[in-house]
């Protein structure tokens, strides 16, 4: 049942932000999880009153891995997801008490379907119940792209392996098995023959049903070959504003095929980003995603972009991201865009159709690889990354008495650094570096560790003791930084300022 928080906690909220409280209108955020925390804390920033509606599928887990901004939100309410939608809603109603919802937003991956149901249920902005069925799974993506006339992917889908057999036999290897739902390259593997491929199956089916996942089946694809971008846009009433596009930098590593080095943006008037905007666009329009954020993964390749899939939320990696993203741009980000197309008409406006180009600042977003694993007894390779020319911030979870596995996907990886620097020969220097003490070993552990790069099964679909991450940062380390990256460029002074005023890097980190 729905747990109100007391008039002194909604002081608190409000006091922290330094705004006064939009006259008690209330948002609500669907599993304010992972960046779903950043559009939250958007929320609480402009004054309204914030319930979380938290939907069956998010873990005990995954509701704690919020960024540190949310960590010191106490919501209005939190109210669980009930057996039917209407009941829902009047759970959030009830909560909510004489106070007008005036929006509910997506926030993790695992609240889509819910966040679409409940927002038309409430009658706010919403992108509806979709005709070809739910936006979330990824073979109805595909079928609703191929409708529109646009490059789609081959593929299969099955709750048996007698379903995708036939597919599997005529399909040339390798082939891409993945979860119907889910991201961060979760569960997905790149299998080289049959047997594996019916391994692999058996295994992302047994999971899902553990998991109690609804509609529970796997996706057997043709195997892109090309390179892979993200796609960032906003949207409202239908009119998209593609705020930046990414290129993934993924390679084979600890016996895993997809594991993230990074993610870099792209110059938005490259030939390659607006073919990537245009057919994304097209891929919008296709899955009627006329309001909020979403997240496009998009393979290039020769014959032009095709859908890898398509997520009906703000780009994830924890929000680690954002404080690259505002430089970027000049000061704004997805998930305060997102909160605009909304609630604010006139900021969505002001949003250009197309991020800036030239970018406004130069650099990239670097996960960390871990090739040893142990009980962590310091971390040497953290501390030099903090002295490098090029630091601007690092979010971990990891820290001493940590257990560190190999990394083999998004979960397992041991952070994200933020490096940036007005000296792209200066950043790429300190990239090298990193990738360097990656190699050696970032952490000193209490076991003997072997030098040899283990080879671990990438079938591993949660990774035993993974812990979340969080953020730490030193505001006053960061400011000395940037004040001697910057000098002679007085473009970048009042944009750091906003990027980093009040200590903001420290939660935007962990969105």
């Amino acid at each position: 049942w729905p747990k109100r928080a007391s008039a002194d906690s909604l002081f608190t909220i409000t006091s922290l932000c330094g705004n006064v409280a939009m006259a008690g209108q209330v948002v609500v955020v669907v599993d304010p999880a992972s960046t779903g925390g950043c559009v939250a804390a958007e929320a609480v920033k402009r004054g309204y009153s914030v319930i979380a509606a938290w939907g069956t599928e998010i873990t005990p887990e995954e509701r704690l891995h919020v960024p540190s901004v949310c960590k010191s939100i106490r919501y209005h309410a939190e109210v669980e997801q009930l057996s039917t939608i209407p009941e829902t809603a009047t759970a959030v109603k009830t909560a909510a008490g004489d106070m007008p919802i005036v929006a509910c937003i997506v926030g993790a991956e695992t609240g889509v379907t819910l966040a679409d149901h409940l927002s038309a249920e409430l009658q706010v902005r919403t992108n509806g119940i979709f005709h070809g069925g739910d936006r979330r799974n990824k073979s109805v993506q595909q079928r609703a792209v191929k409708a529109a006339g646009l490059r789609a992917v081959r593929e299969a889908l099955g709750a048996t392996w007698d379903e995708v057999e036939a597919f599997v036999d005529k399909e040339p290897f390798p082939i891409v098995l993945k979860p119907v739902e889910g991201g961060g390259s979760f569960g997905v593997k790149l299998c080289m023959t049959k047997d594996e491929a019916k391994a692999h199956f058996q295994l992302l089916m047994d999971s899902q049903r553990k998991c109690s996942a609804q509609g529970a089946a796997v996706l057997c694809q043709e195997f892109l070959k090309g390179k892979e971008y993200v796609v960032d846009h906003v949207s409202r009433d239908g009119v998209h504003k593609c705020v930046m596009v990414w290129v993934y930098d993924k390679r084979p590593t600890n016996g895993a095929a997809f594991v993230y080095y990074g993610m870099i943006p792209v110059p938005a008037d490259s030939d390659i980003a607006k073919q990537l905007i245009k057919y994304t666009e097209g891929v919008l329009n296709a899955l009627k995603l006329d309001n909020g954020p979403t997240h496009g993964e998009v393979m290039m390749t020769s014959d032009g972009p095709c859908l890898v899939e398509m997520n009906c939320r703000s780009h994830g990696w924890d929000g680690a991201w954002v404080p690259l993203a505002k430089m970027l741009t000049g000061g704004y980000s997805q998930p305060d865009v997102a909160f605009a197309s909304h609630l604010d008409g006139g900021a969505f406006a002001s949003i250009p159709a197309v991020y800036p180009s030239p970018l406004k600042a130069t650099g990239q977003n670097v996960m960390l690889v871990s090739f040893f694993s142990g009980t962590v007894r310091s971390t040497p390779g953290y501390d030099k990354m903090k002295q490098l020319s090029s630091f601007v911030a690092l979010q971990t979870g990891v820290g001493i008495g940590s257990r560190v596995e190999l990394t083999v996907d998004l979960f397992t990886a041991v952070g994200v650094l933020v490096l940036a620097n007005t000296d792209l020969r200066k950043m790429e220097a300190d990239l090298a570096v990193v990738r360097r003490m990656e190699k050696e070993g970032l952490f000193a552990f209490d076991e003997e560790v072997d030098p040899v790069q283990a080879e671990p099964s990438p079938d591993t679909i949660v990774p035993s003791g993974r812990r979340r991450t969080e953020s730490f940062e030193s505001k006053e380390g960061v400011d000395s930084r940037w004040s001697v990256a910057m000098k002679g460029d007085d473009r970048q002074g009042p944009l750091l300022a906003a990027v980093f005023a009040a200590g903001g890097v420290v939660g935007l980190l962990a969105g």
